[in-house]
């Protein structure tokens, strides 16, 4: 296989009328619905583990549905007028579906995520009147809003590195931001979806660095391969810990208590969700590794250096900010680790502040951390390696 680097390589050459084709309007509103999507999610979750009551308007849905409707509308109209005003290039840069619409990929499942969301709103509704709030966070109604939530900013990921990888001028650096923010936004996602596992109570125990290798070697190194950043794991890991402390500094800014029982914890402010980890560390490390074995190894090589290299990075850097976490010197509103769900008893783990002993034994713990998550981090890379040099031939 040809050797593999997480820069970009050079991209084919494009006419002039095909570098000023495509208006970026249906991108800002591509990136305006994930980020609105995204917050929405983080404020939900916030609300259940501060209210426990919701319904299907609460601010945190609005947020979430109106972000989904936003960059639904704008890529349908981008698929219209396209199909029925598109000049050639146009429609030579876009995807053709049911023979006759043509639009960008990313488009297309924009408006495929903001109808799975639309049609889980009153499933979802229908479901917590007939088994009650929140009987399961993976109920089919939230499973199918997942699915949605992750399509609309997929989308918007394909439609900033399709005008990426097309764009020789000056706005390319605009595009290569979109793209940076896009990856940030996904990797948001992924955080919240595996964050029972990433836990704080866990970050001295080998499943969370396990999860932490499957997850985050696959976007980072993924998303970063397609770029055309200088550093651009650095800056997608960045945009995930901008808009997770943004958030966990906001949230607890507003009144609220609990309105479900049972209730164990005097709550009176918003709970937000936990400090975000420490990925801009090992986010520079592989864009250090990468740019180092650039044209030099083939890339189960480089996923094997990109793997073990986030790894030891970010359990460098995370175990003991562990310690500091679960001290009481991060009970303040910068970490805000004093925020517990209010139906924590004061006897749980997370409010007596020690750490979860998950794993067998002292044996376990090592074989996991030096065995067993290296490979899962390299598996990880590697995958997301093939991923990016995709997402790097993406054009339409």
């Amino acid at each position: 296989m040809e050797a593999g680097t997480i820069a970009a390589l050079a991209p084919p050459r494009v006419t002039a009328a095909e570098r000023t084709a495509a208006a970026p309007w249906h991108l800002y509103a591509a990136l305006f619905g994930s980020t609105s999507i995204v917050i929405g999610l983080i404020w939900d979750i916030s609300w259940h583990t501060t209210i426990g009551r919701d319904s299907l308007w609460t601010p945190a849905h609005v947020a979430m549905y109106l972000g989904g409707v936003v960059a639904g509308l704008a890529c349908g109209a981008r698929v219209l007028l396209t199909t029925f005003a598109g000049s050639a290039t146009e429609r030579a840069a876009s995807v053709r579906f049911w023979h006759f619409f043509y639009g960008p990929l990313g488009a297309w499942l924009c408006i495929w995520g903001t109808f799975a969301m639309l049609t889980s709103a009153p499933f979802d509704d229908w479901w917590h009147n007939a088994y009650g709030l929140d009987v399961k966070i993976l109920s089919p109604p939230h499973s199918v809003l997942a699915l949605g939530m992750i399509g609309v900013s997929f989308g918007a990921l394909l439609i900033a590195v399709a005008l990426q990888n097309r764009s020789r001028d000056e706005s390319e650096s605009r595009f290569r931001l979109m793209y940076a923010y896009a990856g940030g936004v996904l990797v948001v996602y992924a955080a919240i979806m595996a964050s029972e596992y990433l836990d704080r109570g866990l970050m001295h125990s080998s499943i969370f660095y396990k999860v932490a290798c499957v997850v985050f070697p696959l976007f980072l190194a993924g998303i970063a391969r397609a770029s055309r950043m200088r550093w651009p794991a650095t800056s997608i890991a960045a945009v995930y810990t901008v808009i997770t402390i943004a958030m966990g500094w906001i949230l607890p800014l507003f009144p609220a208590e609990p309105r479900l029982g049972p209730i164990y914890q005097h709550v009176t402010r918003m709970v937000p969700m936990d400090f975000p980890l420490l990925l801009v560390i090992p986010a520079i490390g592989i864009d250090w590794v990468a740019r180092r074995l650039s044209g030099r190894r083939n890339d189960w090589l480089l996923a094997a250096a990109l793997g073990v290299t986030f790894l030891v990075l970010f359990a460098a850097v995370q175990w003991p900010f562990a310690h500091f976490l679960q001290s009481e010197a991060s009970q303040n509103w910068f970490f805000y680790t004093d925020n517990y769900f209010y139906g924590l008893s004061d006897r749980s783990s997370t409010v007596r502040r020690v750490f979860f002993d998950v794993d067998a034994s002292a044996s376990a713990r090592l074989l996991g951390l030096t065995v067993i998550a290296p490979i899962i981090a390299m598996v990880s890379a590697r995958a997301g390696l093939w991923w990016g040099a995709w997402l790097r031939g993406v054009r339409r």
